[in-house]
């Protein structure tokens, strides 16, 4: 494996460059939209994914429009293409994790993503290595045994 697959998903602090500015704070803050409106959980549930630019066009066809980066958006939108967002999150490969079942277990998106938002840039502010998810599991009096999330583990 390589050193990228077992780096730590700890937190950080600076929010990386995307290709188009985005807000949290307007959008789940202000506008509350839920967050599965843009990050549709697909089957078998295991990720979250984030909504082709043409669902952002259904408000943004009238909302603000004219503005250079709604203009670069409706761009991504007619030529179908996928805007080439820099994840925030990665969960490594060999852990097996569902949002849906974190989800319907009564999990909250800022459980694991932190106050979203409150946040004009997102940044990796939660602790989602083996050690956090352990601490959470703990507080949760959930399993913490390694077949739990680990399923290269069982023979």
């Amino acid at each position: 494996m390589g050193a990228a697959l077992l780096a730590p998903a700890r937190a950080q602090t600076a929010a990386p460059v995307q290709p188009l500015p985005f807000s949290h704070k307007v959008h789940a803050g202000a506008a509350k939209l839920p967050c599965r409106m843009c990050h549709p959980n697909p089957d078998p549930g295991d990720s979250m994914t984030i909504a082709p630019a043409s669902v952002c066009m259904q408000c943004h066809s009238s909302i603000d429009a004219d503005h250079p980066a709604i203009q670069k958006l409706a761009a991504f939108s007619k030529s179908a293409a996928p805007i080439p967002w820099v994840r925030v999150y990665q969960i490594p490969t060999y852990v097996s994790f569902s949002h849906r079942s974190h989800l319907k277990a009564g999990n909250a998106c800022q459980d694991c993503h932190g106050p979203v938002a409150t946040r004009d840039q997102l940044f990796r502010e939660a602790d989602i290595s083996m050690g956090g998810c352990m601490n959470c599991h703990r507080l949760k009096k959930v399993s913490i045994d390694c077949t739990f999330c680990h399923d290269d583990l069982q023979q």
